[in-house]
């Protein structure tokens, strides 16, 4: 007779318990147990209680263990619920202990394939009925996980009209469904209180120093728009600042000529994305949105300030170039017309496409083609939580129809699509790989530039990391070219996230190690430290409203000498648009209670030794560097804090 010891634990989150019977039968490479009924005077498997232990005895051994089978009947006269179990491990009559990684919804009565914790490539399989269950698995997932697109020209997405269309295993839990509402509800029927009631260091900062100058550079450095300044050595052919008109602002120490070919202290903003678009329509109201040019002078007390601004692409008599030395308020307003278009270009290109649209064309191409025994689901399954269900809502509430983006942004009329297919049409793969995209912008150098600063270090953080768990399975550039799975995975990517497009660089099928090590990286970067550092800033920098205005009321100024206070006042949103944007902000910024920080596996995939060491070194190197961070931040008058690894999120969950 052979004894096996088998513990089933469930997971702790809410609803995760069941009253129904637990089926379970054993498979190994000698034979099969009975479907047996997992039963005690214990009673029901509840979330949370740590796990509960049975006895299963066999007439022989089973020899090595490949899989387990599952299912769950409900009671007489009970409904069937749904379980979440989240591992079984079991003791072999030898002395070995295998685990079974779930982390699965169960809500039906059907029997449910799972395998051991150890990686395997479909080439490593030498059992069949491991490669059937393999195959079993990912025919349920290409049903269950389609491709479907939102417009012509996006990158692909989820095929679900709604959160309940999604699989169970990707849907919100709980206790965040829960939060979510009962926030999206606060936001939409109690925004005056909740405008005045949160605050925060930086928007108290902001509300402060928002007509400045320096705060106004500052900003493109370390707000929630980092990427769009860059270095530049010769001015466009469309924005004809001249020596003159510069000459006072660079303190005449220098020439125009000279800071940019030689010094390489001006910077470049082109809002060229908004060109010859038409502003929304809000209250029955025309709105008004400009596609600026800006230079940027770094000073030699290395302050990032503002030199020139055109507010339309095109120059002529009726778009001056605004300089500091204008009026007080033709400047200001100026610059008021550049931080609203940065909200537009932020919201619609770096927040939306780069990071949340991305991560689920990850995500769905994860799920698509990637078993649950492989390598690379066990590495990137904790970046595609909530990625699913928050980008419905999403389109639902910001971009759809009725939604908040679309209602009251300047660009979220008509035209917000086409921004979007511009973006998309600009859309490299170098511009994803932090190291590239500095030194593509030039930025190597700027002082103050924390974003910069903490990005590359938390790339090489993360890059170390992938690196190590990549090579500990694949050994050679062979065994790349031979996964078919993931093959297919980035060919997924390729396809569906970049629509075919060999001029982005994306790869369409991997070659080297190396290869996969940098694209694990993107997709890991761009789902954490990337959101984060574009979304969690959103409320501290938009906060006060005439420092990011969601739109403007009224024309951007044709001539010089015309503006005033008053000009200024009947720009700016009006009080509805203003709560609205403001408490939007508030709300995507906002940290849900079940948040799952950067390096955290609550969810334990992984059962070799190496990798889980490795996960180990990952973690306390993210504690070091949060504890630079934080050391940093102390001696600083605005705190930079969106790229700590306390506070960044595993993946695209707000």
């Amino acid at each position: 007779m052979a004894k096996y010891t088998v513990t089933v634990h469930t997971h702790n989150i809410v609803t995760a318990t069941t009253m129904n019977n637990i089926f379970i039968k054993l498979v190994g490479e000698k034979g099969e147990s009975k479907r047996t009924w997992l039963t005690s005077l214990k009673g029901v498997f509840y979330q949370g209680t740590g796990s509960r232990e049975f006895n299963m005895v066999c007439l022989s051994s089973l020899g090595t263990l490949v899989l387990i089978e599952l299912d769950k009947q409900p009671l007489p006269l009970f409904l069937q619920d749904a379980w979440f179990p989240s591992k079984v491990v079991v003791t072999t009559p030898e002395g070995d202990t295998c685990q079974f990684p779930i982390y699965h919804w169960i809500m039906d009565k059907e029997v449910h394939l799972f395998r051991k914790g150890t990686a395997k490539r479909l080439c490593d399989e030498t059992n069949h009925l491991a490669t059937y269950s393999r195959e079993m698995e990912m025919k349920m997932r290409t049903e269950q996980y389609c491709w479907d697109t939102y417009k012509e020209g996006f990158p692909g997405s989820m095929k679900a009209d709604n959160p309940l269309d999604l699989p169970s295993k990707v849907q919100f839990s709980f206790t965040k469904a829960t939060q979510f509402l009962f926030t999206a509800f606060l936001v939409s029927y109690s925004v005056g209180s909740l405008i005045c009631c949160n605050r925060t260091v930086i928007s108290d900062y902001a509300q402060e120093h928002w007509k400045e100058d320096q705060f106004f550079g500052y900003q493109y450095l370390n707000s929630s728009n980092p990427m769009l300044i860059r270095r530049c050595s010769k001015l466009p052919a469309n924005f004809p600042v001249t020596e003159e008109m510069v000459k006072s602002s660079l303190r005449g120490s220098s020439s125009l000529l000279r800071e940019l070919q030689e010094l390489g202290n001006i910077f470049l903003l082109d809002y060229k994305n908004l060109d010859g678009l038409k502003a929304n329509v809000i209250n029955m109201k025309k709105q008004y949105m400009a596609a600026p040019l800006v230079l940027l002078y770094r000073t030699p007390d290395d302050k990032l300030m503002p030199i020139a601004i055109q507010l339309k692409q095109k120059p002529g008599d009726d778009n001056p170039i605004f300089l500091p030395t204008d009026s007080e308020y033709d400047w200001l307003l100026a610059k008021i017309f550049v931080r609203s278009a940065d909200l537009q270009e932020h919201q619609l290109n770096v927040h939306l496409l780069r990071t949340h649209l991305l991560a689920e064309v990850f995500a769905v191409a994860l799920l698509r083609n990637i078993p649950m025994v492989h390598p690379l689901y066990k590495l990137l399954i904790p970046h595609t939580c909530y990625t699913l269900q928050i980008n419905l809502l999403a389109w639902a509430f910001l971009i759809a129809d009725e939604g908040v983006f679309t209602k009251f942004a300047a660009s979220g009329g008509e035209w917000k699509i086409e921004i979007l297919r511009r973006s998309v049409a600009s859309l490299t793969y170098s511009s994803l790989c932090v190291p590239e995209d500095i030194t593509a912008r030039g930025l190597e150098s700027v002082p103050n530039n924390y974003y910069r600063d903490d990005g590359l270090k938390l790339w090489d953080i993360i890059h170390r990391f992938v690196e190590g768990v990549i090579c500990f399975y694949y050994k050679n550039d062979s065994e790349v070219r031979e996964d078919q799975e993931l093959q297919n995975w980035i060919k997924d990517i390729f396809d569906h996230g970049f629509l075919a497009q060999e001029c982005t660089g994306i790869p369409k099928s991997f070659s080297t190690v190396p290869e996969v090590v940098k694209f694990v990286t993107v997709v890991i970067f761009t789902c954490s430290g990337q959101h984060s550092a574009v979304n969690s800033g959103q409320y501290d920098y938009g906060g006060w409203m005439p420092n990011t205005p969601i739109s403007l009321q009224q024309p951007p100024p044709t001539t010089k000498g015309q503006s005033t206070e008053r000009t200024m006042l009947k720009t700016l949103p009006d009080v509805g648009t203003t709560a609205q944007g403001t408490s939007t902000m508030w709300l995507l910024s906002k940290q849900s209670s079940d948040f799952v920080g950067l390096g955290q596996y609550p969810e334990e995939h992984f059962n070799e030794v190496p990798p889980c060491r490795m996960i180990q070194k990952f973690q306390t190197e993210l504690k070091v560097f949060s504890e630079t961070v934080n050391a940093r931040n102390s001696g600083l008058p605005l705190p930079y804090t969106y790229m700590d690894p306390a506070v960044v999120e595993n993946s695209v969950a707000i």
